[in-house]
């Protein structure tokens, strides 16, 4: 699900202009599926990705928590990649820009007040400079927060999910979080863990939640596409809604789609995810500059779909030579996931490992190691 889910994502980040909006209706049926992409359908992926974080840190239970552990190992697995990722796109803007490059695409780093500069490299305040690793900082947030969320979740759960669904759908503000969604789908996965919800019992019926996913999705990016960019209220909470719901849609989808050898290939490359998820915006911005040095607007529609499959490419290929040649380093960018992925590589699951589950495709000594 992570890689599908954040190759996903990287349709939701691929940049246009003023010019090249898709809510302009230039292209017609073209602009729609962009909106359908980027504004509807991919959108799930930020509380997808909570809700599996968040189902993974209990899997073990409330008693068996600790919360020491979690932090030293979300600080190597999550901390200090993003602060790698976002303080190295930093420097480098603030080298382009000191040299004249890069201005208009990215915020003025070099130019920026302190304050602003914190947010740029820590996401304290705002998104940071490299824009997706804002759910990394949320993250972390719910991280600080897990013995409490796992607390109230076991004794409140049904209070807690409403008030966060709230919190996530209503136009409240956000407070802390810059993404509202990922507290709900962080806290959703905490429920499913502790109250050992048996998400598989859906998958039988997969194909008709998948439908009715798809069909909520294109109805959503009809009427979005017809009231954006500044869409009303209602149609706002809309796209919260299906995005909360696509956390069901998009296990559905997962249950079908687990059961091609692609899929199982893709089971086995979590450290290849994360690398995507961190490093995907800079490339996406660095073609973006280069595009618009040479290309003529009406060509744009070539750029939003050549760009995220060139990218992906690439970012593979840089993946693999980075596990071969520079193995530590490769550890350490991906937050030490490679090793996970390699003991996955070495007890690959069969075809019914999205039906058997975590808990019954490896034996209590491969449970405890991982």
């Amino acid at each position: 699900m992570r890689i599908v889910l954040i190759s996903g994502i990287v349709f939701v980040h691929v940049p246009f202009d003023p010019q090249t909006s898709p809510f302009f209706g230039a292209n017609g049926f073209i602009d729609w599926v962009r909106v359908f992409l980027g504004d509807s359908l991919f959108r799930v992926g930020v509380p997808c990705l909570s809700a599996i974080s968040g189902y993974l840190m209990f899997r073990r239970g409330l008693d068996a928590f600790d919360y020491g552990k979690t932090l030293r190992s979300k600080a190597r697995t999550v901390l200090l990649p993003f602060l790698i990722w976002n303080l190295s796109f930093l420097a480098l803007v603030l080298v382009a820009q000191k040299g004249g490059i890069g201005f208009g695409y990215l915020p003025d780093a070099l130019n920026a007040s302190p304050r602003d500069l914190a947010t740029l490299a820590f996401a304290i305040e705002g998104l940071p400079i490299n824009v997706p690793l804002y759910f990394l900082r949320d993250l972390l947030l719910c991280i600080l927060l897990s013995p409490v969320l796992g607390i109230l979740i076991k004794r409140y759960p049904l209070v807690v999910l409403s008030l966060f669904f709230a919190y996530a759908v209503l136009p409240v503000p956000s407070g802390i979080f810059l993404k509202k969604s990922i507290l709900f789908g962080f806290s959703f996965g905490i429920y499913v863990s502790l109250h050992q919800i048996d998400i598989r019992a859906l998958d039988r019926h997969a194909a008709l939640i998948s439908a009715l996913f798809l069909a909520v999705t294109i109805l959503l990016a009809t009427a979005l596409y017809y009231t954006g960019p500044d869409y009303p209220v209602w149609i706002d909470m809309l796209r919260s809604l299906t995005a909360i719901g696509g956390i069901i849609g998009s296990w559905a989808l997962s249950a079908i789609l687990i059961r091609s050898r692609l899929a199982e290939r893709l089971s086995r490359s979590e450290g290849l995810s994360f690398f995507i998820f961190c490093a995907h915006y800079p490339l996406l911005i660095a073609f973006w500059m280069i595009w618009n040095r040479s290309a003529h607007p009406g060509l744009y529609p070539l750029f939003y779909f050549a760009t995220p499959v060139l990218a992906l490419l690439i970012l593979v290929a840089l993946h693999k030579g980075a596990r071969h040649l520079v193995p530590g380093l490769h550890a350490v960018l991906t937050g030490s996931r490679a090793g996970r992925s390699r003991a996955v590589e070495k007890h690959a699951p069969d075809k019914g490992a999205h039906q058997k589950g975590w808990s019954d495709t490896y034996s209590p000594k491969e449970k405890a190691t991982r």
